[in-house]
């Protein structure tokens, strides 16, 4: 499908609707909207840790292979939302859906980047150097979409994949924080009171306290 845009205001949303992909008009508070409305949201979050990402002065060679997963991720949100920017009645055969291909594709990188890091005795707090930061700002916007993708799921049938590649990706984005985080040597934050917990419980054991 060719795209030209020619004109970006219209006026005809001032009333409160916009369009599908087909024509239909719907509310701009539906279930369908808010759905690809965080999608949206989610790519712009990726697009400025990639940006980060290529303005920080210090880049390690696992920058670049970052930037390069980071535009595959945009696309492919952008593949997502016109998807769900279409209702069942505007498919046509050879339109783009989201599948079991990219969700595998997600768990392949998940895969390859978790061999780098060492297991977390706790959880992780959101920061560290900036591109991580960013990329945890990312995976809670993940998180919000995977909400109201299966909001919608509720209502309408848009098939499994959409929740599944969301779910997918918000482990992926929080690895790569991690990840990045360790190629950058960077340190890492965690949550502060399970580790007391267990350096109080190994501590007898160290006096030789029974």
């Amino acid at each position: 499908m060719a795209i030209r845009l020619t004109r970006i205001y219209t006026r005809r949303g001032d009333q409160g609707d916009t369009d599908l992909v087909g024509g239909t008009r719907v509310p701009k508070d539906g279930l369908r909207i808010e759905a690809y409305g965080a999608v949206d949201e989610l790519n712009a979050a990726v697009g400025v840790a990639r940006a980060v990402n290529a303005a920080e002065l210090r880049r390690p060679p696992a920058s670049r292979e970052l930037d390069a997963i980071l535009k595959r991720l945009q696309n492919e949100l952008f593949d997502l939302g016109g998807e769900l920017a279409t209702p069942p009645a505007a498919f046509v055969p050879g339109m783009f859906r989201v599948g079991a291909a990219e969700v595998k594709a997600l768990e392949t990188v998940l895969d390859r980047c978790q061999k780098d890091l060492k297991p977390l005795k706790s959880f992780v707090l959101p920061g560290g150097g900036r591109v991580s930061a960013f990329l945890h700002v990312a995976r809670t916007v993940c998180r919000r979409a995977e909400r109201d993708v299966l909001r919608l799921m509720r209502s309408e049938d848009i098939g499994e994949w959409p929740l599944a590649y969301l779910n997918r990706l918000s482990d992926l984005l929080f690895v790569l924080s991690r990840w990045i985080g360790h190629h950058r040597g960077e340190r890492e934050f965690l949550w502060e009171r399970p580790l007391k917990r267990e350096a109080e419980r190994r501590a007898p054991a160290k006096r030789g306290v029974p």
